[in-house]
């Protein structure tokens, strides 16, 4: 019976395409804030996500953000490839947030290797 009331409560937001606009309006419609928020979006405006998940979420909440090692080129400082540097801005945003605790995960598989962060919200967003 918990289990039921609980499934009807849940509320699913897929956004997709460039986003950040529909990020305000989530938030200007009072849906939120978000247990998960899973963010596999173009690399480049990751760092804008970032700080919209932690805006649209609570403590406790989980906010994924996926492939971010970009098969090693996180490391690559000499790396010029935007998609690497946002994901490297991401790492450090997300490192200084004092509202978030984070780890940096890498994966391996039939594709390569990369990554994932999971950071758990922590503080007041």
């Amino acid at each position: 019976m918990r289990a039921r009331s609980a499934a009807r409560r849940l509320h699913r937001s897929r956004i997709s395409g460039a986003c950040s606009h529909q990020f305000a309006c989530i938030e200007a419609d009072g849906r939120g804030p978000f247990d998960l928020i899973f963010i596999d979006a173009d690399k480049p405006s990751t760092p804008q996500y970032v700080e919209w998940a932690i805006r649209l979420s609570r403590p406790g909440s989980l906010i994924v953000v996926d492939n971010v090692v970009r098969a090693g080129a996180l490391a690559d400082e000499s790396s010029d490839d935007p998609r690497v540097q946002a994901m490297r801005q991401v790492v450090e945003q997300i490192g200084r947030d004092p509202r978030l605790s984070a780890t940096l995960t890498q994966t391996v598989g039939g594709k390569g290797y990369d990554g994932f962060i999971l950071a758990v919200v922590s503080g007041a967003a």
